[in-house]
């Protein structure tokens, strides 16, 4: 009885591989006058070019993510009202408490970012990445450094701020955390 299903077996391999022979034969036939092309012209990408194209989108995304904040959040006509000679606000439904906790120094910026010797443009442009970089990496508290000079980007910084969603107060930093050339800013905790 085995022998019966062993001969089945050999049998159906013989036409299994028969038909294989057939569909080979029956292919070579129809690609007879076909020339196969040559791929000479691109060559498929190494790893580190993979690495690259990946990394280069990304930096495009951020870009981008950044571009949109500027164009969509900072205008520079717009004037909030900021109160007396010392910079300070806080968002409405925020606790003024915030800006007192500010002041002291109660809180300690995570991030960092110096303005000194940019034009108003770029200086837009910086806090705008500082402020999208900060949600990415659930930063609340952050500095920035306007300087003395000229005053320009320590008149525009605040009105800047107030027009950014995330920002929930900032103040004049406490000497420590540069005085009267820097502004703390606290930022809405991510949730």
């Amino acid at each position: 009885m085995a022998s019966k299903y062993k001969a089945k077996l050999e049998n159906s391999g013989d036409q299994e591989s028969r038909s294989d022979a057939d569909e080979h034969q029956l292919f070579r036939q129809a690609m007879a006058g076909i020339k196969p092309l040559k791929n000479d012209e691109i060559e498929p990408l190494s790893a580190r070019q993979k690495v690259n194209r990946k990394r280069h989108k990304q930096q495009k995304q951020a870009i981008k993510q950044v571009q949109d904040v500027v164009n969509d959040t900072f205008s520079d006509n717009f004037e909030g009202y900021l109160g007396d000679d010392k910079i300070n606000y806080t968002a409405p439904g925020e606790s003024r408490y915030l800006t007192k906790q500010l002041k002291r120094g109660e809180f300690a910026p995570e991030m960092l970012l110096d303005l000194h010797g940019l034009t108003v443009a770029q200086a837009k442009q910086e806090l705008a990445a500082m402020l999208t970089a900060c949600e990415n990496e659930l930063i609340t508290c952050c500095s920035v450094m306007h300087g003395h000079g000229t005053g320009v980007l320590k008149k525009q910084l605040p009105h800047w701020l107030i027009q950014h969603p995330a920002v929930r107060a900032f103040h004049q930093a406490p000497r420590a955390y540069g005085g009267d050339a820097a502004i703390l800013i606290l930022l809405q905790s991510p949730e």
